[in-house]
């Protein structure tokens, strides 16, 4: 991607070695582009060269555990203190005291959290596929997933050490990719054992995504593996027990959450209601819209590359 202008480095942030995917006028406005899983800054290709042809600049890192960036070896160094605590660190690395943010998946519930608790760093936010979730003091998120979808469901199957990477490893890293992106009702919700062990070559690919990509992804996660994201999911019950401080906190900042028709996470129990008669707007009282992209999935930055681009773009320029 140097050939598009965007720079690539590293910097030390937070004890830890975090690659940053950079490009636009050092002096512009600032969006900040956080990636979930499986993904990484180049999740966001497209909204960089669109973005910072429109006057912004752009960074966007491989997160802690991801691709270029440092994975540290305890499982308990990716809690969302940790996420946040890198984040923040790199604004401050680089100077940079607000941002516009926006994050997908596991990216936005980084940003929410990051909202939450460091509003003044955020000038507006834009969060994909995954809502809000306010913090459930009566019970942790491991029981309660347990509790709604089974002990195979695979949240629950990740919280054991181990079990995801010999899970992916019976499949070629590009037969699983192409597997998670090819399907139209994706997320990681939709990681079954029956998902992976049906990641063939044969997989079509839909038009949003390239062989290319493909290949960029796959050779990344062989090289960095896949037991620092699946740390993510680990930390679950200790991020309860973290933020129980912010126990009915609220996020107070300008907000657009964008969900894709078919992005299992729109179709969770409760979820319609929760995003549509108010209950995203109490616990996000500076929320201004919520957009259901029709046809589109879980990955919709890339599947719908302009119309993302244009809601980012079209909120920013409000403020």
């Amino acid at each position: 991607m140097e050939a598009d202008g965007i720079s690539h480095r590293t910097i030390e942030v937070n004890g830890i070695a975090m690659h940053v995917a950079d490009k636009g006028p050092v002096d512009a406005p600032v969006v900040l582009f956080v990636h979930g899983f499986p993904e990484l800054w180049y999740s966001w290709r497209h909204q960089i060269l669109s973005l910072s042809g429109r006057g912004y600049r752009c960074i966007a890192p491989d997160m802690r555990g991801f691709g270029q960036t440092t994975a540290p070896p305890s499982a308990s160094s990716y809690s969302i203190l940790h996420l946040i605590g890198d984040l923040i660190a790199l604004l401050d690395a680089l100077s940079l005291q607000q941002v516009f943010l926006v994050g997908l998946d596991w990216g936005a519930r980084v940003a929410w959290n990051l909202c939450m608790l460091t509003p003044d760093r955020v000038k507006a936010l834009v969060t994909m596929s995954a809502a809000f979730k306010a913090r459930n003091p009566a019970i942790k998120p491991i029981e309660q997933f347990r509790s709604l979808y089974g002990d195979e469901y695979y949240i629950c199957r990740f919280q054991d050490p181990g079990v995801a990477e010999k899970e992916f490893a019976l499949v070629s890293t590009k037969n699983l990719f192409k597997k998670l992106f090819a399907g139209k009702s994706t997320g990681s919700s939709a990681v079954s054992k029956e998902f992976i062990s049906s990641a063939t070559e044969e997989t079509p690919l839909p038009p949003w995504i390239t062989e290319e990509d493909i290949e960029y992804y796959a050779s990344s996660f062989d090289k960095s593996g896949f037991t620092g994201p699946m740390n993510y999911y680990c930390c679950l019950d200790l991020n309860w027990e973290l933020l129980a401080p912010w126990t009915g906190a609220q996020v107070k900042v300008p907000t657009k959450f964008i969900v894709g028709e078919f992005d299992l996470t729109y179709h969770h129990p409760g979820i319609k209601d929760y995003l549509h008669k108010g209950g995203l707007k109490q616990d996000v009282p500076l929320l201004e819209e919520v957009v259901v992209v029709q046809g589109a999935g879980h990955f919709i930055q890339q599947e719908n590359e302009q119309e993302i681009s244009d809601h980012i773009y079209n909120f920013f320029t409000k403020f």
